[in-house]
Parts: structure tokens; sequence; C-alpha cells
């Protein structure tokens, strides 16, 4: 008689499911901003923001994470880079949140230390549903070229509000402004991918003892 396969092995032999992707716009009387992420993406990413060193922080979420982005914006940034930086965050969080969708099925917990040099940042992640930022980063410079390093900061609270993450940041070394900063965006980017990976053993259901999140 033959063996019956579990269920979760079934779907791990099939073909991978469909991409999660999501789009999302975003217009206000400051900027304009458009996402696209595709969370089972290869890491290819296209980020046209009009700020360069955010642009090049996305570039790591998406090499890193391995997630496909796409991110157009324009915006006030005569006046400075604080609204479009922010309305990237925001846009970027609530495209991540419809990806997930009802988060059936996720690792749902993410970690990941990553060095660079002699930087060192800690970044655990948890999609619970309770947005959440602690932010331990010391940076020591106010400007990376012209980027204003207050932003990181603004950057992760957007993002964290609009996914409903619970986002930890720990800085353990570092004294390169530019090295903290990059070290804190790949260690991002891995514990998103860890957290946003379909754990086959949950197949279609709530990472939650609750039920739901």
């Amino acid at each position: 008689m033959p063996t019956e396969i579990a269920p979760h092995l079934k779907l791990a032999a099939n073909l991978p499911p469909e991409h999660r992707v999501a789009t999302v716009h975003r217009r206000t009387g400051e900027t304009d901003v458009t996402v696209t992420i595709d969370l089972d993406g290869t890491g290819v990413c296209h980020a046209q923001t009009g700020v360069p060193f955010l642009d090049h922080m996305l570039h790591q979420i998406s090499s890193h994470g391995l997630f496909d982005l796409h991110i157009t914006a324009t915006g006030d940034i005569e006046i400075d880079d604080h609204h479009t930086n922010e309305d990237v965050g925001i846009t970027l969080g609530m495209a991540l949140g419809k990806a997930l969708g009802d988060r059936k099925g996720i690792v749902r917990f993410g970690h990941f230390v990553a060095p660079l040099d002699e930087a060192l940042v800690q970044v655990a992640l948890d999609f619970s549903g309770r947005p959440h930022l602690s932010y331990g980063l010391e940076i020591p410079t106010q400007r990376v070229g012209t980027y204003d390093t207050q932003l990181v900061r603004e950057f992760f609270v957007a993002v964290v509000n609009h996914s409903l993450m619970t986002l930890h940041i720990r800085q353990l070394d570092g004294i390169n402004s530019h090295h903290i900063i990059e070290a804190t965006f790949k260690s991002f980017a891995r514990a998103m991918r860890m957290a946003t990976e379909l754990d086959l053993r949950r197949m279609g259901s709530i990472p939650s003892s609750k039920g739901v999140l």
C-alpha cells in the first residue's frame, strides 16, 4: 500500500506559488510615490527617488532580501529630502503589508547581524500587526554626502507604522556613518527575507497562537 505524503511535502514538490506582488501609489501635496514589491523575487531593483543615498539603501533591501523593487518618487527636494524619504518609507510599508496579505503561512519573525568593516548592526523584527520601533543607532555625522542621517530613523518609522511591523535595531559597533547605515539596511533586508518566507509546516495558517495578527 502506498504511503500517504504529508500535505506540506506535496506543496514542496510542486512548482513555487505565484509571486506575492503588490503595487501602491500614494500622492500628496508634497510627493508622488509608486512602489511595487515582489516578495518572491531575485533582487532586481529600480529605485529613482531623487535622493541618491536613499536609492542606494533601497538597493540593499532588494539585493540582500531578494525582493524585486520598483520605486519611483518625485517630491519637494528643493526644500529638503525629508518628505520624499518619509513618503517612500510609508508607501513601501503599505506595499509590504499588501503583499503579505493575511500573513498566513509566513515565518513571521526574522533576525540578522550584519557587519560592514568596523560597523556591526543587529536587527530583529516581527510581522506582529503591532507597529513598534526601537532604534539604537548612534550615527556620528549629520550627513552622508547630501543625505541627512536623521532621516534614517524617519524612514524606518514610516515602514514600521504602515506595514504593522515590530522592529528593533541595535548598533553593536561602528564609527563610520555610511558603514553603520548600510549595515543596518543589509541586516534589515536579511531579517525581512527570513520573516516573509513561507513556512511549509504552517501553510494556510496564521503564525500566531491567537489565530490572528
